[in-house]
């Protein structure tokens, strides 16, 4: 198939490299980009440090704290993220089975109350808090995701063409700049066309209510499980 990859560098050219030796031909679209926020650690003891994404680890790579932090235990929301983790240098690293759910109840089973509190490093603009119970966490904002306003001009040509099959989403933000770089392009209706492959339901929703004809949704909000949904089209 001809897909077309939209998730930010450096996993967008990771996915496309799975997807070519699959046998696909893929047209690489970054439409996020990340950037590290500047942030201060609150003067006190925490217990771990909690990530939900590979960007905030690579956003306090060069951080001055990372030595406090990586002396920490991390739990991360999946395999990909726990990795990222491991590269900066966390030593102590636990995964979660892919989304916040199963972060909580990983946060819950190794935590009590009378635990100190959690650090959460995230990004600006997330889908919503991390829920663990009655355990105290304190979030610091250590990365941004910038959206594009418009597509390249190739990539505007091939949807524009209809010469695309396919459409892979990660993220929420990024289906919505999808949306948004259509409008700007004049496309919107011919970018809806392919079939929308999307991580999760919450990533999903705005090509949903956008009126995409053909969305489907991985398994589990994993890269994995969104691979396996396109080699199953």
């Amino acid at each position: 198939m001809r897909l077309l990859v939209t998730r930010p560098e450096p996993d967008g050219e990771r996915t496309a490299q799975a997807l070519r030796a699959r046998g696909h031909a893929v047209v690489l679209a970054p439409l996020l980009r990340t950037e590290p926020v500047a942030f201060a650690l609150p003067d006190q003891a925490f217990a771990a440090v909690v990530l939900t994404s590979a960007n905030a680890a690579r956003a306090v790579a060069a951080h001055w704290s990372l030595a406090q932090l990586i002396a920490l235990p991390a739990f991360a929301v999946g395999r990909r993220t726990a990795e990222a983790a491991r590269a900066i240098g966390f030593r102590d690293v636990h995964s979660a089975a892919g989304d916040k759910a199963d972060l909580g109840d990983l946060l819950r089973a190794q935590f009590g109350a009378a635990d100190g509190p959690l650090l959460y490093l995230a990004g600006e603009d997330r889908a919503g808090e991390i829920s663990a119970g009655g355990l105290v966490v304190h979030t610091a904002v250590v990365y941004r995701a910038v959206k594009s306003e418009r597509f390249a001009p190739p990539v505007a040509v091939a949807l524009g063409e209809g010469a695309l099959d396919g459409v892979l989403h990660f993220s929420a933000r990024s289906a919505e700049a999808y949306l948004a770089c259509a409008d700007w392009g004049g496309i919107r209706d011919r970018a809806l066309a392919p079939t929308q492959y999307c991580l999760s339901r919450q990533v999903a929703a705005p090509l949903t209510a956008a009126g995409a004809p053909a969305v489907r949704i991985a398994a589990r909000p994993d890269e994995a499980a969104l691979l396996e949904l396109v080699g199953a089209a």
